[in-house]
């Protein structure tokens, strides 16, 4: 019998502490991920649709959605840490170090920094770093996040616990601000809301008001534009509910661009500060969304201040913009609880 050549992926007992994990493919960004993005959600926030715009900001260009790079620094990932995923379960100190523009070549490596066997014995919750550069080399994405990850060997013992510390939220001055950014000639009729960072106040709540439902085609064609191989979005054998689960990101990208109504100006993400699955997303389901201002920064760049928010994003009705029950757990219609910082005119 020949050498198998397919990959069914690593398995929880597949990884060690401080193992490096280098990913295929890397991938050259075009206007076609600019335009699938936008069809798919659809982002609207003006420096990530406009060159014009873009320019007037101090950019060269209208850049990639952050989230969109987002997506394809993970989804080249996926094959090496998530394959054989049960669920993806949050994120921590995401850094988006610099823009990524078209005609940008993006590649993945991930490090090991976390396990910890869970007690059925059946899965394990890995933890990694994965940074994300272009082709001149530069870090342009930074985050952490942790999987759980199901064992094929069930009487492979139980790695030492390693449970690594991360910072709850990243500081103001920790976020990258893009190079010759500003808003000291922002254009507030172009990007759709006149409100300003002053206009918020620390402890507001916001209903963004609209709500999509996710279909079966959309969100396999956004996953497959990512390149993420997961089983658990196309198989539906890979999970007992047989139905597909819906890849995070999708949902996080939905309640962003939901987000518009009522935070248009809240730009560029600079850093995400945690984020949690709560409740697996399925086909049929409508996604709303809530924010919550945790903070607010000045930052060295003209005219330009730092927005802390909670992104939440609903299934169902937003109900009363509450994320836990009496008991303390995520209410069973938390789709998303994500906490970020963006950038915005002062």
């Amino acid at each position: 019998m020949g050498v198998t050549k397919t990959n069914s992926g690593r398995f929880f007992e597949d990884y060690s502490i401080g193992q490096d994990l280098i990913h295929a493919v890397p991938r050259t960004i075009s206007g076609g991920e600019r335009a699938l993005y936008h069809a798919f959600y659809p982002a609207r926030h003006a420096i990530y649709s406009s060159d014009e715009f873009a320019r007037a900001c101090g950019l060269p260009q209208s850049p990639l959605d952050d989230l969109a790079g987002f997506h394809v620094v993970f989804g080249k990932t996926v094959p090496d840490v998530s394959l054989n995923a049960v669920a993806n379960l949050g994120y921590a100190e995401g850094r988006f170090l610099k823009p990524i523009n078209v005609g940008d070549t993006l590649r993945s490596t991930s490090k090991v920094i976390g396990l910890k066997q869970n007690s059925n014995g059946k899965s394990g919750v890995v933890w990694v770093q994965t940074k994300g550069f272009n082709q001149l080399d530069e870090v342009v994405i930074d985050y952490k996040r942790w999987v759980m990850v199901k064992k094929q060997n069930l009487e492979a013992p139980a790695p030492e616990t390693v449970i690594p510390e991360m910072a709850k939220a990243l500081q103001a001055d920790q976020l990258a601000i893009p190079d010759d950014l500003t808003f000291e000639n922002y254009d507030f009729a172009l990007a759709g809301e006149p409100h300003r960072m002053r206009d918020y106040d620390i402890g507001e709540k916001i209903n963004h008001v609209d709500g999509s439902t996710i279909e079966e085609a959309e969100h396999m064609l956004a996953t497959r534009l990512w390149q993420n191989t997961s089983k658990v979005h196309f198989d539906v054998l890979a999970r007992s509910e047989w139905q597909r689960l819906i890849y995070g990101g999708h949902v996080i990208s939905m309640a962003r661009t939901l987000s518009f109504n009522g935070l248009a100006n809240a730009q560029m993400i600079a850093g995400i500060n945690a984020g949690a699955h709560a409740n697996p997303c399925a086909a049929g389901d409508t996604v709303r969304a809530w924010s919550e201002v945790l903070d607010k920064a000045e930052t060295s760049a003209p005219g330009v201040g730092a927005i802390r928010l909670r992104l939440v994003a609903t299934k169902g009705e937003v109900g009363a913009m509450e994320l836990r029950d009496e008991a303390g757990k995520y209410r069973s219609d938390i789709l998303l609880d994500l906490d970020y910082w963006a950038l915005m005119p002062l």
